[in-house]
Order: C-alpha cells, then structure tokens, then sequence
C-alpha cells in the first residue's frame, strides 16, 4: 500500500504544474486558484468533522496559518504564474530545489549543521537549469526571464511555507488540522486578493479547465496530500520526500508529450542532473 500511495503522489505532484497549463486561460490564474483552494477546503472540512473532529487545533496558530499561506495560497499563486509565463517543465525544474532550500531553511532557523551533498544537489540543480536553457539563452524572451522569476519566488516561498510546517509538527499539531486551518487561510486570502484585484467569478463551459481543476483540487490538494501524510507516518518524512527528485523527469516528459518543450539532449541532461540532486540532498546518511 506505501508503495501505491508513494507512486500516486509522485506522479500527481509531478504533473501537477501540466494541470495548470491544461486548465487554459479562460478564468483569470487567481480565480481558478480560488476555486482550487475552495473545493480542497470542503474536502478537508468534510474529512475533519468525520475522522478528526475530537483533535482541534492546538499550539501556535500564527504558524499554521503562515504555513497555510505560503504552501497553498503565494506559492501556488507564483507557480501558476511562472507556468503560463515560461513553461510546465522549467518550473517542475524549479520547483525540484526546494529539496535543497528546505533543509538549508529548516538549519538557518533551528541552528543545525548543513550536510555537504545538500550544497552539492543544489548546484546540480543550476546546472541542469543552465543545460536546460543555454541553447535559446540569446532568444530568451522578457516574458520567460518574468516566469522563472516567479517560478523561482515560488520554490522560496514553498520551502518557507515547510519549515513552517516542520515548525507545527515538532509542536505535535495535527497535520489534518494543521492543512484544514491552513487551506481555509489560503481562501480567505485569495478572496480578499481577486476582491482588490477585481477579478471576475466566472464559470467557464469549457471541459478542459474542469479537468485541471478536478484534478489539482481533489487529487494534487487533497487525496496526494492524504496520501502524504500518511506516507510520512508509515516510511518517515526523509523517505517520502524522494518523490521529488522525479518530478523534473515527470514534468518534463509530459511537457514533451503535450508539445510545450521539445526533446533535446539538453532537456534529457538537465533533467537526469536536476532528479540526482534532488536525491543526493535528500537521501540519508548511512549512520542517520
């Protein structure tokens, strides 16, 4: 069963950022995100009243709504931009180091020491970057430079967002609680956003957009998180993390499929040193 649920987050999570490309641009990024947000809410709601509802909230509740902005609310919202801005697998690229500014943030805040290969799977992750990008570096357009900007920002928050998160689990708060409260504060957050920005609530007939969006709401929001939680129970948080290093290989062999990005010694390189760094910097020691 570990197995299973392990392989269903991988590749959901992997393929997470082609669902956003799949959903279009028929609702405005922020609104969709709403949407996301809204219906991953009420699935956690319903599971909370039913299986958690005796272990409410307990410890610092600053944390956990910071926790809940930064991982499903800014970041996802940074994401989306860099992905309608630059490409689906550029950003799973990105988006893969946060196997290496996790650790780093999580040592600056609680004064540990850093392992060497943490540094060492972080450079493989530029340097598959650079691999990736070198050929068009000349054509590169102001439009794509804007999206791994955000994409960039993205990751940062995200790994925030997780030592917020390591933050609330030493605190022993209950994760189901702990994403509950969290993904109410990225609705809230992202109605007061679309409110000031003046975005329209529009439901769109288009099939494609409800297929992103069931997907990253219930499968990417809920069931992989679910999933990933127990994951970490069962096998341990180091352990479950692996699933990272894949999803450059993931992303970037759907957006081949899809047609967004075109297959290239460059792109098979870059993305077979971006999935060893995410796993040198995240593979255990022999004495841990």
């Amino acid at each position: 069963m570990n197995y299973l649920m392990y392989l269903f987050c991988m590749l959901v999570w992997g393929l997470n950022f082609i669902a956003v490309k799949i959903q279009g641009n028929s609702v405005a990024l922020e609104v969709s995100l709403l949407y996301r947000s809204a219906i991953a809410f009420l699935l956690f709601l319903i599971l909370f009243f039913l299986v958690y509802k005796k272990n409410f909230m307990q410890g610092n509740l600053f944390s956990v709504i910071g926790f809940g902005l930064c991982n499903f609310t800014l970041s996802y919202l940074l994401l989306y931009y860099g992905t309608f801005y630059s490409s689906a697998a550029i950003v799973t690229l990105l988006f893969s180091m946060k196997a290496v500014l996790t650790p780093i943030f999580i040592s600056m805040v609680f004064k540990t020491k850093i392992a060497k290969k943490i540094y060492l799977g972080g450079l493989l992750g530029l340097i598959s970057v650079v691999i990736i990008i070198y050929p068009d570096i000349n054509n590169l357009t102001p439009k794509f430079i804007i999206g791994i900007s955000f994409a960039v920002l993205g990751t940062v928050v995200t790994s925030i967002g997780d030592v917020l998160s390591f933050y609330n689990s030493q605190k022993n708060i209950n994760p189901v609680t702990s994403n509950l409260i969290g993904m109410f504060s990225a609705v809230v957050f992202m109605i007061i956003y679309t409110l000031i920005k003046g975005s329209v609530y529009e439901i769109p007939n288009e099939l494609n957009f409800w297929i992103g969006l069931i997907y990253l709401s219930v499968f990417a929001s809920f069931l992989a998180w679910l999933f990933y939680l127990k994951l970490i129970s069962n096998i341990g948080a180091a352990e479950s993390g692996y699933m990272v290093a894949m999803f450059p290989a993931i992303g970037g062999t759907a957006s081949v499929i899809m047609g967004e990005s075109q297959l290239s010694v460059n792109l098979v390189v870059g993305v077979i040193l971006a999935c060893f760094g995410a796993y040198l910097a995240l593979r255990k020691s022999k004495k841990n």
